[in-house]
């Protein structure tokens, strides 16, 4: 009975550290994201401080994905540092729990925070993301769709049409590139020689063709015109734009199975969309491994020194994790690896990073 009410202890403790410290990096980046937007809109006239905030706001908490596992790896470290500090875990140790019982409630509420992460966070910071760009489009107006300057970035597409070619750049894209910001198209006949280059602050996918408002097309035979609407053809279906300017990490946990479907129906590759999907569903076990890589390397109590370094050790230990998991991504986005393989790898070798140092220390 004392041992089940100390788990519970440790447990709210674990997840009273990680939030602090999930909450506190949060307020940071948004502070970091809100100066820099306001240092970029100062110039704008569409641009205000309230709409600047709106923006960072959105899009911070998809930012805080990829943060996740430090918050959850440090909260863990400050844990069960501040019980040693405090002698809590000698008390607990002179109860008779070991060190697994004091691993155990950590790692049951890690699991359970990554499974709420990956079923609930998720798609509410992706639906936030596409919210932010519909601000950023609307705050940078004017200088998103200043005209060829903006073709260095974005968003490239190659199409065809019975019309010929034609090459599309968008600074922006909104609702999985169904709507696009800042285009510009480059068309060529059906001998491939070079037409007309046509601007346009919006362009919207419909049945068969984009429509372009506010355009502007410069023929290389004919003066230039202003349209406030235009239809170029296009042959791209919804999955095939989709694939182009959608980006896994702005689609939903539960869409995610329906996109996979789609392009591979459409004969797209879809490794992004499954590696994505794979790392969202190891989400609970990466979390867990980082409170077994915490555990490892602060379950050490004062009194015999050394805390600095173990500390130290535990931080560069989450570190060559997330290298390793951005090579083992990169790996997998050039179907050089299975998404499987790549999304769960990162995971089983910080699971060891973490065991094996606890099962040597409690175990000899």
């Amino acid at each position: 009975m004392v041992a089940g009410r100390l788990s519970r202890y440790f447990g709210r403790r674990f997840l009273g550290a990680s939030l602090t410290v999930f909450v506190g990096v949060f307020g940071l980046v948004l502070l970091v994201d809100y100066i820099e937007l306001m240092r970029r809109s100062a110039g704008e006239a569409n641009a205000s401080a309230l709409l600047a905030a709106g923006i960072s706001v959105t899009r911070v908490p998809q930012i805080m994905e990829r943060i996740m596992p430090f918050a959850v790896l440090v909260g863990a470290m400050l844990c069960y540092l501040n019980l040693s500090r405090r002698l809590e875990l000698v008390v607990a140790r002179s109860a008779g729990m070991s060190a697994w019982q004091f691993v155990a409630p950590a790692v049951i509420a890690a699991l359970l925070v990554g499974a709420v992460a990956t079923a609930v966070y998720n798609p509410i910071a992706a639906m936030l993301q596409e919210q932010s760009k519909r601000l950023e489009d609307r705050a940078f107006n004017n200088a998103q769709h200043s005209g060829l300057q903006a073709t260095g970035t974005g968003f490239w597409v190659r199409q065809k049409s019975v019309d010929g070619q034609s090459i599309i750049n968008a600074v922006s894209s909104t609702d999985q590139g169904v709507r696009l910001g800042g285009v510009t198209v480059f068309m060529y006949d059906q001998a491939g020689r070079f037409v007309e280059r046509t601007e346009a602050k919006i362009a919207m996918l419909e049945e068969g063709h984009w429509r372009l408002v506010d355009a502007r097309r410069y023929p290389v035979d004919a003066p230039p015109e202003r349209l406030q609407d235009y239809r170029l053809k296009t042959n791209l279906t919804l999955a095939q734009v989709r694939e182009t300017f959608a980006t896994p990490e702005t689609v939903s946990f539960w869409d995610l199975p329906f996109f996979i479907e789609m392009a591979d129906h459409a004969g797209l590759a879809a490794a992004g969309y499954r590696l994505q999907y794979q790392k969202l569903i190891s989400r609970p076990a990466l979390l867990a491994a980082m409170v077994l890589v915490a555990a490892a390397f602060s379950l050490r109590f004062f009194r015999f020194g050394g805390v600095q370094k173990m500390v130290l050790s535990g931080i560069v230990a989450g570190f060559l994790l997330y290298v390793l998991s951005k090579v083992t991504e990169d790996l997998s986005k050039a179907e050089l690896m299975h998404p499987a393989a790549a999304a769960w790898l990162p995971v089983i070798i910080g699971v060891l990073t973490g065991l094996v140092p606890l099962l040597y220390q409690e175990d000899g």
